[in-house]
């Protein structure tokens, strides 16, 4: 178990993210753009990082931010949340070359879906009886349905393991 994840994200998700490491006992570092400074995941996390101007592409989906706010706060890994950089195979692949764990899927099944073609079944590895399955259509559904099917079998997801 981790003893410290960085929340790539922010509004519900990151605060569902966080509800549900507190319960694990898992400290949180959020991070935020300079519009979001005094949003609830701000306020709720254990630390919170700014990562930049409020444009999501100056700030969220700014790789070597995240890496950066990782190093700095100690986070051993990065729950990516839906949307934003967990759409991105470069993100889990510069987690990796850090020595973060992305809490998401490889990042080759990140791809594949593409390569394969729509539509693409997402299940928890842990999942049984047909529990925590989803079906996506499209590149956006995959990184959403992964969100929810994480959150209905742990909580918080698997590593960056092949699944």
């Amino acid at each position: 178990m981790f003893k410290r994840i960085l929340i790539a994200n922010r509004g519900e998700i990151a605060c569902r993210i966080i509800k549900t490491a507190r319960r694990l006992g898992i400290a949180t570092v959020a991070v935020y753009s300079e519009a979001d400074r005094d949003a609830l995941h701000v306020e709720m996390a254990d630390e919170a990082v700014p990562i930049g101007p409020p444009p999501a592409s100056e700030s969220y989906l700014v790789i070597d931010k995240i890496v950066d706010a990782c190093k700095r706060t100690g986070a051993e890994a990065v729950h990516p949340g839906y949307g934003f950089l967990s759409e991105r195979e470069a993100f889990p692949k510069a987690l990796a070359r850090a020595g973060i764990v992305f809490i998401g899927p490889n990042p080759k099944a990140i791809a594949i879906a593409e390569k394969i073609g729509y539509p693409v079944m997402i299940k928890a590895s842990a999942g049984g009886g047909g529990k925590g399955m989803r079906i996506a259509f499209s590149k956006a559904e995959v990184a959403e349905n992964f969100a929810r099917v994480v959150a209905s079998s742990s909580g918080l997801g698997a590593s960056s393991k092949p699944l």
